[in-house]
């Protein structure tokens, strides 16, 4: 386990040193998107309203506005509280973007328009910036504007129905924000991208990264099946995946996690039990055979599965070299000794919130490590060492203030 304590700020480190972002979204999709590029070492300015991000009341909590998923969300980011509704504010922000790559926002184009923060009133402060927009629908289509939730998303692009196809039982959506966290990563990607053109050309643009576009694209890239072909040569969906019996084998005692795959797997298996008649057998045969009649293979392993207990099959399966783990739960997933080696779960010392466990930034670069450099802030923490930075002056920075605040030195 590797345990830290975090200051309240840290030098900048990782491979995105040198790389600012202006950061206008809240919940979870863009927030995870620049928690990644901040653990990468991206200074995150983290704008939120007087009553901040929707994340911070999400309990459990030791402080209010401190909830756990905003720990979690937006490590490596400074928080600055601007009310972009006044001109003030907008001016402020405005001020900020000029020393940005990137701005990060989450509501609709319209909306950023009326503030006066649309692509055009930011990049004639700075035209090398990159204005994301992150929210539901395309603006090029019939459904711009609609209101998009993870849930919504995930029932509109049929991976609720895909759950129930598979098991049998009433639709169900996956249990984490799978589409704010999948199309957070395309965010990030995107974001990178074209700063990485701005910084080469000069020159800054406006993107659009959608939910409902990015799962489906993640969903049909799965699921086109025959539908990939015009005209069609079978229905759409991928076999394997939907299959009843894809899911943890039951054994005698518990469930075992496996996957035989390839060829040498199956003949390795047929040999563990006794059957290598079955290499003959039509529906085993080839990897094409298997997939073609994937729906009894699977039942096939899952009737012989519950011969023997987890431990026993565990035991015989790694050394059939036939690829198969445990059923974790989440305690389980928390306490694992490989990511408490690897440092992906970790305590550090959070100078408000105490003892604290969480994830740490993912991979490893020989040159640029990367770190959690900053805990994630109180609401409105860096307002005044961003505002300075970014030249504003102190009568206008005192302006920004909640009444009765005593300006930070």
């Amino acid at each position: 386990m590797t345990d830290a304590s975090l200051p309240a700020s840290a030098p900048a480190a990782g491979p995105l040193a040198g790389v600012r972002i202006l950061d206008l979204s809240s919940v979870v999709m863009g927030p995870y998107a620049t928690q990644i590029l901040g653990d990468l070492g991206a200074d995150i300015i983290k704008v939120e309203s007087p009553v901040g991000d929707n994340m911070r009341a999400v309990g459990p909590m030791r402080n209010p506005g401190m909830g756990h998923l905003h720990l979690h969300l937006n490590r490596n980011k400074r928080s600055v509280v601007l009310d972009l509704k006044s001109e003030a504010g907008r001016r402020a922000c405005l001020k900020l973007a000029e020393g940005c790559d990137a701005l990060l926002y989450n509501i609709r184009p319209q909306a950023m328009a009326r503030l006066g923060l649309s692509y055009d009133a930011v990049a004639a402060h700075n035209p090398r910036i990159v204005h994301v927009g992150a929210y539901g629908f395309s603006e090029s289509g019939p459904y711009a504007g609609r209101p998009a939730y993870d849930d919504l998303i995930q029932g509109q692009v049929a991976i609720a129905d895909l759950a129930a196809r598979q098991s049998g039982d009433v639709p169900r959506y996956a249990p984490l924000t799978l589409a704010d966290r999948s199309v957070g990563l395309q965010v990030a990607v995107a974001l990178l991208a074209a700063v990485i053109n701005a910084r080469a050309t000069g020159h800054g643009q406006a993107v659009e990264i959608p939910m409902f576009e990015g799962m489906a694209h993640m969903v049909l890239g799965d699921h086109l099946g025959g539908h990939s072909f015009e005209p069609p040569l079978g229905p759409p969906g991928y076999a394997r995946l939907l299959a009843p019996h894809r899911r943890p084998y039951a054994t005698a005692d518990g469930y075992v996690c496996l996957l035989i795959y390839n060829d040498k797997h199956w003949r390795n298996f047929f040999a563990l039990i006794e059957r290598p008649d079955l290499l003959e057998d039509p529906r085993f045969c080839s990897h094409t055979a298997r997939a073609r009649h994937i729906d009894e293979v699977y039942a096939f392993v899952a009737e012989v599965m519950l011969t023997r207990d987890s431990a026993s099959w565990l035991a015989l399966l790694g050394e059939a070299d036939i690829p198969a783990s445990r059923l974790y739960g989440i305690d389980d997933l928390i306490e694992d000794t490989h990511l408490h080696a690897t440092g992906l779960v970790r305590e550090i010392d959070h100078p408000t919130e105490g003892r604290l466990r969480t994830t740490g930034p993912l991979g490893r670069y020989s040159a640029t490590p990367t770190d959690l450099r900053r805990p994630a802030p109180r609401l409105g923490e860096h307002t005044e060492e961003v505002l300075r930075e970014a030249g504003v002056a102190e009568a206008d920075i005192a302006a920004l203030l909640p009444p009765g605040s005593a300006p930070q030195r």
